[in-house]
């Protein structure tokens, strides 16, 4: 068990390595795109994941440093183009109002994750084979 952990360190060293002599480096963004445009992107997906976490469009808003009226056209747009709501919301009022990540969002966060990984596996291969 120790050897394979000791050969992954010195991969991941060499690795590393090579890619610090390198001058060039594979670099890029990926989304995905509805009909009508980005339906989800790394924004898109902090900005559900922090709605998740706080139970709120404004306070995830004010974590990501953007506006509630931003945030909420990202929302709107997302609910929009998806064929079920991403995020549900219930209004204001005594007890006050919040938002919630359905199912179908969580769905989305975690096919995007998988998405992302796999093309930063992509970058990184390419990166390696890379020659100019």
């Amino acid at each position: 068990m120790v050897f394979f952990g000791m050969t992954s360190i010195i991969f991941q060293k060499t690795l590393h390595l090579h890619l610090r002599l390198k001058m060039y480096k594979v670099r890029g963004n990926i989304w995905i795109e509805g009909k009508t445009g980005a339906l989800m992107g790394s924004g898109r997906m902090n900005l559900l994941e922090q709605i998740d976490q706080s139970g709120s469009i404004t306070a995830a808003a004010k974590t990501m440093k953007m506006s509630y009226r931003q945030a909420w056209e990202l929302v709107d747009s997302m609910n929009k183009q998806s064929k079920k709501p991403l995020v549900v919301t219930s209004a204001g009022g005594i007890g006050g109002g919040g938002s919630i990540v359905t199912l179908e969002g969580k769905k989305a966060i975690k096919k995007y994750k998988e998405l992302l990984a796999s093309f930063d596996k992509f970058k990184s291969s390419q990166t390696v084979r890379l020659k100019l």
